[in-house]
């Protein structure tokens, strides 16, 4: 049994969900959001939360109980407050600008990269060592947050490069004499 899944999703004040063709469909303060709907779990909105119960009682319908309760938890997030993850930026030289549709990363290449900012998406440098990422989809910022990650992942020796906020790097010992 989910514990996760037995849980109704509450839906605030403010924000409507409306299931037709196989589509759940998500209004809010900031934004709409859409999630096609698995066969094997039926979904139901009464008044003010959304329950998730599985179609039958076999494995392939308990496995995606407790999964898309959770996807319809965070498209209800997402419209409601949003999500944002910070990466830090550690090296020397190494720095970061927002310019209008791009983002432009100085990562110690011979050449600058420019990272085209996805429709969707918003990313601000308060500093030259910060980049906020933030937007409505969970899925859409952390994949944007690893793209750009992908660039230059942290080392080991020095620590060097692009980093989650609260990341720990475990750091190597360099090479004795």
């Amino acid at each position: 049994m989910s514990r996760i899944g037995k849980k109704p999703v509450a839906i605030p004040s403010g924000v409507s969900a409306d299931i037709a063709n196989g589509v759940l469909t998500v209004k809010g303060p900031k934004g709409s959001l859409t999630l096609k709907l698995a066969d094997e779990v039926t979904y139901a909105v009464e008044g003010d939360t959304i329950a998730i119960k599985p179609a039958n009682d076999g494995r392939v319908a308990r496995a995606f109980w407790g999964l898309q309760r959770t996807l319809v938890s965070n498209l209800v997030t997402g419209v409601t407050d949003g999500y944002t993850k910070t990466l830090l930026i550690t090296g020397v030289g190494y720095r970061a600008t927002s310019q209008g549709a791009n983002l432009k990363l100085q990562l110690g290449y011979s050449h600058d990269v420019d990272y085209a900012i996805p429709e969707g998406i918003d990313i601000k440098t308060p500093d030259n060592t910060t980049i906020n990422i933030s937007g409505i989809d969970k899925q859409k910022v952390g994949q944007v947050a690893a793209e750009i990650r992908r660039w230059r992942k942290p080392e080991p020796y020095k620590g060097k490069g692009i980093k989650y906020r609260g990341e720990f790097i475990f750091r190597k010992e360099g090479k004795k004499k």
